[in-house]
This record gives C-alpha cells, structure tokens and sequence, in this order.
C-alpha cells in the first residue's frame, strides 16, 4: 500500500505532462500536421540522396522499406514532439536557444527509429547513412516551420525597418528617430518597435562607440558612423531627406564616454534635437512604495499622437548666427525654451528680460551650464515700465526682438483686467515702440489662439496687441522706415507652467481624480520646442523674404484634441485604467472660457504661406493713430483700476468682444454651449439676463 501511494505522484505528474502535451498540439494542429508531412518528406529525401534517382528507380524493395519504416517513424514522432516541447512555447518570440528543443526532439526521434529497427531488422532493410541526412533535413525542415511565425522579419516579405526603399503613408507619418549605441539594448528596443503596428518613431540610422560596426547594420538600420560622427550623419540624413528629430541612448550616455556622449548632447540642443534614453529593462520597481501612483516618465510628443512639423534650420541659423537678441519673458515656459534655441544658433549677444526673479535666475543658470562664452545681460524689468524697457533697449541696441512676455492664464486675467491691460497691451506698445527707436530690424510677438473671437479679457488684450504690431508693420511698409513686427499665434502648448499638463502630473500623483471642465471642450495643441521652432523658422522666411506684412503667421496645428482624450492618455501612459484605477471628473467651465477654440476669427482673411508648417492670417486693421489714442485711455483705466473704463474702451476697438462683467450672474446662466461658427446668432438671441448663450459657465 505504501508503495502505490509512493508511486501515485508520480504517476500524476506523468499525467499531467501528457494532458498538457495534448494541449499544446491543439494550439497549434496545422504545425503539428507540418511536422508529421516532414518527417515522411526529410526521410523520402534521405533515400533519393543515398541512391539517386536511377538507382532508386532499379530497387522496386525500396518502396516497401519506406513505408514500413515511414510508418515506424512517423508513428514515433507523433508520440515524442509533442513530450519534447516543440508546441509548449510561442514561436513568434523564439531564439537560437530554441533550437535545442528542435535538435533534441530530432535526435531522439532518431535513436529511437534506429533501436526500433535494430531489434526487428537489424537495420538490414535500411542504408546506415539514411539515418544521419534524414536527421538533419528534419532539423531544418522543424526550423524552418518555426520561422514563418517570424516572416515579417524576413526582408523577402518586409524588412524591418527600411532603408532606401519606397515608404508607404504610414511611415512618412513615422518620427525619424536617431540610435545612439548598437548593442543589445538597441536590438530588443529595434525588435520592439517593429512589432508595433502604432508606433510613432522610425529609426533612420544607429551611431555606435567605435568604428568596428560602422557600414554594417543592426535589423536593416545602417550603422553609420561613431557618435563623434553625429553632425556628419546627420547632414548625410538631411540630404537624403530623413533628418533625425529624435535621438534615443540605448544606453546611459556615461557608457559612450563623458566627452563624446556631452558633445553630442550639445550638438543636439544646437540642432533642436529631442534626446531620450531608454529606460533599464532589467530595472524593478516596487508595485507597492510610499507612492503608489509614481509616475513613469510621459513623453509629450506621445500625448498628441501626430508627427512634429520638419524645420530649415538653415533659415533660421541666418536670422539669429551673429545678431544681438532680447527676449522678453525671457524665463517662462516660451521664453525660456526661445532663449535655449536662439542661443545654440551663435547670436553675437543674448539680452534677458523677465519680471520675475527666479525665472530669470534659472535661465541664466542654463545659459551659464550650457553656452558659457556666450556674451549674455539678465535684466529684472517689467515692460509695463517703458522708462526702464527704453534704458536696456539704448544700452544693448538690439537687432533682434521677441516678445513672449504677457499675462496668460485666463482666469486669473479675468479676474484681474487692469493688471491684463498693462502687461499685454501697455507692455506690448513699450517693447514695439522702444524696438522702432533704438534701430531694431524685427521684433516677434507671441500671440495666441485666444484672441480669436475672444470671450476673455486675456484673449481680448492679445488681440489688441497683435493689432498694435500689424499697424506698427503696415506703417513701416508704406513709409519704408522701421522695423519688421511679425506675430505668431499658436494654440495651447504642452508643459507650459500652469497648463494642463503639469495639473494632470500632480493630480495623477495625487491618485486622482483628474479635473476636466467639459466633456466636449477641445484645444489645439503643440509642444513648447516645436511651437517655439515654427516662431523661429516663420520669424525668418518672414524677415528675409519679407513674407507676410500686415499678417499674422498663424502656426498650423493639425486637428483640435479633446481635453479628456489628453487625460485619458495620460493615465494609460502612466500605466493606469482610466474611469477605474484613476477617475476624470467633470467641473464645468470657468469665467472666459470657450469650449471650442480658433485660429483664424471672423474677420481675418486667410492666406496661404510659403512658409511649412505655417499658415497666415490678415486682421482687419486699425490706424495707429486710433490705437495709440485708445492705448494711452486703456493705461490711465488701468493705473486707475477702473475696470468698467478697460472694458469700454476694449469694446470700442473689438466691438465683438462681449465682456462677463458679473461672474455671479454668469454662474447662474444654464444656457447651452453653441459652436463658434454659431457665434452671430448667438449674438443675436442672448439670455434673458444679456449674457452669451454661446458658451457654458461655471455652476454647470
């Protein structure tokens, strides 16, 4: 009794290895079946190579041999394959270790036909020779087999990634994307992303730490050069029209050595190249810490799910290479990121002015890390103050202007309208007018979408501002005296200071829930490095071929995308299920608001830009002397604090501009949002209290 229930487990593992062998060949029958037609096919051949053709002809015995022992053999690997483990792994993932699983089931299929045969025959019916090239043609036949789950990696079907050959439409939407190492690390990521049918980057080239590789290549991807090689291989790339705006160390950049991997880094920020570095795919982290809604790191450009726009660095090296520069603003979100690209372009000199002190303090100590012989003055100055603008503008003479300084948040503006004039209007015509004093070739104001049919008094001063600029330009081209004004509008820009995106981080921090204020709001959207290149490229086709006088460049962002599209991707990106691990939460719209916005307002007439990626714009114009009249009466309102005169004068020059004085009041309208294209019959039927129906308030 002891002994039965001794043997009992065994005899149940037993059991359970055939149950699960029985198992795997119902997952796979047609391999299975392919298996079987090679045994009977690799031992046919076997025969005709021994004999050939004419001898094998003259021995008719021949053929009941090979029935006999093809039955034998057939018979014995019908039984072994599936207990050696040939159908008990994907074979879309399998590797040269896999092989031994193939030779070991070869083998002893073999050992075993030839012991059967030896005990009935005496292998007398059988040439000895057999054995061994039936073998190995069984080897190569199972191998064979086991590849076609990898055919999509066989250049004859599709090469992996391809190189010189015609693209289809799917990878001319690819971002080209720059490999920095071609070890083991860039092979799992190159196979990875290959069997990705979404992905959004195409590998062009792979750059490696020494020559021995150079010429060869890694899964169709030329190897072509060392990394100090970078700047060549990427002129070669941008010939051949594949530059690379994206680079990714498959290792740390530590491993490529210090001095190579940092003058890389460098050339990189001077070309306006995104680098990344793959994480450690052997690194663990805890499922459970002090935080368990740690984020991974969420790359922007993923956000938005469309290709950057390509840029003529050329154009814009000749706007900048050699010039005095000042930038306003110079430490928020555009400002800083105008400032890092207009330094990699050479400028003769770089002036920084921020009213805040320790934005200025950080671009200055980025400036200081990254472009230590650039000549370079940090000014703590508010433009509101056209004595102090006026006293840099003498002392530095700048050739080049862009203004990013302003007022931004809507519903701080909002709430603030006087303090919204002074910077965004009153400091817009400081910077204008000190830029047409001191000599300055061109100045470049950073606009925003929100001045398009604007609800808001931030939207409203942009607007005035960009009028300002147009006039001061339209003045210059008939007088033939002053400088170029050029504004570029954009929409939202991802990772801006107090945008959306560092609200999503935070509450996603939090464990949520994330706040939403309308199911169906939409926005366009960018990321700052791409908005600020597009400035730069259309600041200067605009000033070198004097393109677009009396326009507004108006940077084309492709589709509008919804507010909880973005969330949702953000949570699936941080590795959570959205509306179940991490709730949306909806909190309705706040004072200024638009659930739709714009590019282009009613009254602009749309024209086509030479300039790619941009498109243009004409406002209706105001006479200058119409605008300084009402800009002098917008400051003393202002300085005054007297809102009701900001808004009125505001209304006098934007008559369809509608102001939400009484937020209390606006917060108990229950109207529903209309498009904008509705926006003249919403003007027409207002609510009963005389406010917008176009758009929904807060309290919804």
């Amino acid at each position: 009794m002891s002994g039965l229930l001794g043997a009992t487990p065994g005899l149940d593992i037993g059991f359970r290895r055939i149950r699960g062998a029985v198992r795997s060949v119902q997952k796979y029958p047609a391999l299975y079946l392919t298996d079987l037609a090679s045994v009977g096919v690799a031992l046919a051949m076997a025969l005709l190579l021994r004999y050939g053709v004419e001898e094998l002809s003259a021995r008719p015995e021949t053929a009941s041999v090979l029935l006999w022992s093809g039955a034998q053999y057939l018979t014995i690997c019908a039984l072994v394959f599936p207990l050696s483990g040939l159908y008990s792994r994907n074979w879309k993932y399998g590797s040269v270790s896999d092989l031994f699983i193939i030779l070991r089931a070869a083998l002893l299929t073999s050992l075993l036909l030839v012991s059967l045969l030896f005990f009935s025959t005496r292998l007398t019916d059988i040439p000895r020779t057999v054995v061994p090239m039936r073998s190995l043609l069984l080897i190569a036949f199972l191998a064979a087999a086991r590849l076609s789950f990898r055919a999509e990696e066989l250049a004859l079907r599709r090469p992996v990634f391809k190189s010189g050959r015609s693209r289809d439409a799917q990878d001319d939407n690819r971002i080209p994307l720059l490999l920095i190492g071609a070890s083991d690390a860039a092979d799992l990521y190159l196979r990875a992303l290959a069997r990705d049918p979404n992905a959004t980057y195409t590998p062009v080239a792979c750059l490696d730490r020494s020559e021995d590789q150079t010429g060869m290549s890694l899964r169709g991807v030329p190897i072509a050069g060392r990394i100090q090689d970078f700047e060549r291989v990427v002129a070669e790339l941008q010939q051949q029209g594949k530059q690379p705006r994206h680079i990714v160390f498959t290792e740390a950049p530590a491993a490529f050595g210090e001095e190579a991997s940092d003058g890389l880094l460098r050339s990189a920020e001077r070309l306006g190249i995104a680098v990344s570095r793959l994480s450690q795919m052997t690194e663990l982290k805890r499922a459970k810490g002090d935080n368990p809604y740690e984020l991974r790191s969420i790359e922007l450009t993923d956000l938005l799910e469309r290709p950057q726009a390509a840029l003529d660095r050329e154009a814009i090296g000749r706007l900048v290479r050699g010039r005095r520069v000042l930038i306003t603003g110079a430490g928020g979100s555009i400002g800083s990121e105008l400032t890092a690209q207009v330094a990699a372009c050479e400028p003769a000199e770089i002036v920084l002015i921020d009213n805040t002190e320790y934005n200025l303090y950080a671009i200055d100590m980025t400036l200081t890390e990254s472009f230590p012989e650039l000549p370079r003055w940090s000014y703590l100055c508010s433009v509101r103050r056209s004595q102090r603008v006026e006293e840099i503008f003498e002392r530095h003479r700048p050739e080049l202007v862009f203004h990013a300084a302003a007022l931004k948040h809507v519903p701080m503006v909002q709430m603030n309208p006087c303090e919204g004039v002074l910077t965004n209007v009153v400091g817009t015509m400081n910077v204008a007018n000190a830029a047409k004093k001191y000599g300055t070739l061109a100045m470049v104001q950073v606009s925003t979408d929100k001045v398009v049919n604007s609800t808001s008094v931030m939207g409203a001063t942009k607007r005035l501002a960009e009028l300002y600029c147009q006039a001061l330009d339209l003045n210059g081209l008939e007088t033939g005296l002053g400088p170029r004004f050029m504004t570029v509008r954009f929409g939202n820009v991802l990772g801006s200071s107090g945008s959306l995106i560092p609200l999503f981080k935070r509450q996603l921090a939090r464990g949520g829930p994330l706040t939403v204020t309308d199911a169906n709001m939409t926005r366009f959207f960018m990321t700052i490095r791409e908005a600020v290149e597009l400035t730069l490229q259309a600041s200067a086709y605009g000033f070198e071929k004097q393109l677009g006088q009396g326009e507004i460049f108006v940077l084309d962002m492709g589709e509008p995308i919804k507010i909880i599209d973005i969330a949702r991707r953000m949570i699936r990106l941080a590795g959570f299920t959205p509306d179940q691990e991490i709730e949306i939460k909806i909190i309705g719209c706040r004072p200024g608001e638009k659930l739709f916005e714009e590019l282009f307002d009613e009254t602009d007439k749309r024209t086509s830009s030479p300039v790619p990626g941009v498109l243009g714009a004409v406002p209706e114009p105001i006479p200058l002397p119409t605008l300084r009249d009402a800009f002098a009466r917008l400051q003393r309102h202002s300085e005054r604090g007297n809102e009701a005169g900001v808004v009125a004068v505001m209304r006098e020059l934007l008559p369809r501009y509608e102001h939400e004085a009484d937020r209390k009041m606006a917060a108990a309208s229950k109207r529903t949002p209309l498009r904008p294209k509705s926006r003249i019959k919403a003007k027409e039927a207002k609510s009963p209290r005389g406010y917008r129906a176009e758009f929904r308030l807060p309290g919804r």
